[in-house]
């Protein structure tokens, strides 16, 4: 083996990624190939499984994009959705990132929600699935979760793959997000949350539904690292 490429720029990588996808590589074996090409930091797993799903959905282009970058953290929300409707949307100041204080008061916030759209789910429980960020397992927050006699949902880390929001939701949000141009930040809020508020029930309740099968999936190969 000859000796690693340094420097790649962002788009070569990408290409490569588009490239190895296209030969039928799942993501696990594009960033192991990235790995020995170029080196063990050229980008993290998770973001090569980022790039590999927009390329498997719809992307075709390799450079960076002005007007909608995915990717950016100037502006990030935390969005909440179940079968039928979106429930809170929580938008960050721009700049800022989500800490243990942060969550637990947008938690506040979906409760409060909750209990405004339906107050049978408290009756009937509620079983509540997001991804492994540091914020999310905290003590305080688990304590959050006993004190609404919340059940969390066990999901594996670094398993985009079989979280609704990823495959379904935001897979669909980037699409439209890409062919869209904001030049404020409340124009930006308002468009996404008229966008998501659009999306008619049966939507939601396809997303989660996929849950199953994807994880049933997982349990068939003996959650062996699975794409599709």
């Amino acid at each position: 083996m000859g000796a690693a490429i340094n420097n790649p720029a962002s788009y070569e990588v990408r290409a490569v990624i588009r490239f190895l996808l296209a030969r039928n590589n799942n993501s696990y074996e594009i960033h192991r190939q990235l790995c020995e090409v170029y080196w063990p930091n050229v980008m993290s797993e998770s973001k090569v499984r980022q790039w590999y799903h927009l390329f498997k959905e719809w992307r075709r282009n390799v450079h960076d994009e002005v007007q909608a970058n995915i990717f950016s953290q100037n502006n990030m929300a935390t969005v909440f959705w179940d079968r039928k409707w979106i429930l809170p949307i929580d938008f960050l100041e721009r700049g800022l990132t989500i800490n243990t204080d942060v969550y637990c008061e947008t938690e506040r916030k979906l409760r409060q929600a909750i209990q405004n759209k339906s107050r049978r789910m408290f009756s009937s429980g509620i079983v509540l699935l997001h991804d492994n960020m540091r914020p999310h397992t905290a003590a305080r927050t688990v304590q959050f979760f006993q004190q609404f006699c919340w059940e969390v949902f066990d999901h594996p880390p670094y398993s985009n793959d079989r979280a609704p929001s990823y495959y379904h939701l935001f897979m669909h949000l980037n699409k439209w997000l890409a062919s869209q141009s904001f030049v404020a930040d409340d124009r930006l809020k308002t468009d996404i949350t008229t966008w998501f508020k659009s999306l008619a029930a049966d939507f939601f309740d396809t997303g989660i539904r996929k849950l199953v099968p994807r994880y049933q999936k997982c349990v068939e190969v003996r959650e062996d690292y699975v794409e599709k």
